[in-house]
């Protein structure tokens, strides 16, 4: 069965996409830490990063790499933090997370966003790539 990363990938189930290439996709967590927490996901659903192949593994951390510069033009923070925890669906994924202290890090701690919120910060975000 699909996990729900590949539902988004193939547009079965609607998601704040920021970017995409063929190897991977970033959308806006729709559970955030912070404004702009974002998941960088690859296409090839693969449960663990540790099982990515090394070229699948490199894409997706650059591609990440190029999601958080754009986070940090866009959401007022002190860096991005990435992690990969990825316990709840099985595909890899990395979040990319708007930190301003070290709370925002903590996945206890969640943002209530309106639709309007998602798709100012979506927006921006893609304006900063």
């Amino acid at each position: 069965m699909a996990s729900i990363f590949t539902k988004i990938i193939n547009r079965e189930i609607p998601a704040y996409i920021i970017a995409e290439n063929e190897d991977c996709i970033a959308f806006l967590d729709v559970n955030p830490n912070a404004m702009g927490h974002t998941l960088c996901v690859p296409k090839q659903e693969v449960d663990k990063i540790t099982d990515l192949d090394d070229a699948t593994y490199l894409s997706l951390m650059t591609f990440s790499k190029k999601v958080a510069i754009a986070i940090e033009k866009a959401v007022a923070c002190k860096r991005v933090g990435f992690t990969v925890i990825g316990l709840e669906v099985p595909h890899v994924h990395v979040h990319l997370i708007p930190l301003n202290t070290m709370a925002d890090a903590t996945f206890g701690k969640k943002e209530s966003l309106s639709k309007e919120d998602f798709e100012s910060v979506c927006d921006s975000i893609k304006a900063a790539l």
